[in-house]
């Protein structure tokens, strides 16, 4: 698992790279975090909002798009964990029920 970061740091000084690591330390990730240096990353991928998530198979073929769940503004709340039943189903050799999700958080900061 990686996470990218897709926002400009000129557009949105909060989200540099130096600033995300920090966040990434603080929340304990224990995946790659990069950063997608001149945006040329999320465009392929079509990612508009963060978190925007894209999970692949094995065959790095897009098997789920979407949200992290059904609830981003309360954990406690979440009745579909979309990331895990798609991982689990993958881990499983079957597809993922759910293929497909609307985004949910902010959109990606980009160069004009």
């Amino acid at each position: 698992m990686i996470a990218i970061n897709p926002n400009d740091p000129a557009v949105q000084p909060d989200d540099s790279f130096d600033a995300m690591k920090t966040r990434a330390a603080e929340k304990g990730f224990s995946f790659a975090y990069l950063m997608d240096e001149g945006q040329r990353i999320y465009p392929q991928f079509g990612a508009t909002r963060t978190p925007h998530v894209f999970i692949l198979d094995k065959e790095r073929v897009v098997q789920y798009i979407g949200a992290i769940d059904d609830n981003h503004s309360d954990a406690a709340a979440v009745t579909k964990p979309y990331v895990e039943l798609a991982l689990e189903a993958l881990q499983a050799g079957k597809r993922p029920e759910e293929t497909f999700t609307r985004a949910v958080g902010c959109t990606i900061k980009a160069k004009k």
